[in-house]
């Protein structure tokens, strides 16, 4: 079935079952392959993506449900400037390690900081709280997070 989605502001027209997850939709139909697929479960924050400048996990969500939404995955990251600042300090922070959650991460602080640009550091840990880092890189993450911030 024909199921067009705005990603990275373009529409895209793709041929998919409306039931397949996002995050499949994106790396196999689209080949969009920053966004991970870790648990499957929407419990790890590797397939975070904004949609309507939310996150959200797109590891379990059918795409039909992403239909009128404008999708901003970690490769349009950029185009958005809290986007760009988290890249730049993720980078200065070497906030990433082996790199599977990092763009979820990105995702995730980019939304928090759109939302609001000066969070607390409860606040940032509260709103990181989806996303897993298994090297243990979050207090990297947080000073990145707080670079990007000021």
């Amino acid at each position: 079935m024909a199921l067009t989605l705005s990603i990275n502001g373009e529409p895209r027209e793709i041929e998919a079952d409306p039931e397949t997850p996002l995050a499949y939709v994106l790396r196999n139909e689209l080949g969009l392959k920053g966004t991970k697929i870790g648990c499957g479960l929407e419990q790890c924050g590797a397939c975070m993506i904004l949609a309507d400048g939310a996150p959200f996990p797109s590891c379990a969500a059918p795409a039909a449900s992403f239909a009128g939404k404008e999708i901003t995955t970690i490769e349009g990251i950029a185009s958005r400037p809290a986007g760009a600042r988290v890249q730049a300090a993720f980078i200065a922070e070497t906030a990433a390690q082996c790199g599977y959650c990092t763009a979820g991460l990105v995702v995730a602080c980019t939304a928090l900081l759109e939302a609001n640009p000066s969070p607390t550091e409860d606040e940032a840990k509260s709103a990181l709280a989806p996303n897993l880092c298994r090297c243990g890189a979050h207090p990297r993450v947080l000073r990145a997070l707080a670079r990007a911030a000021t």
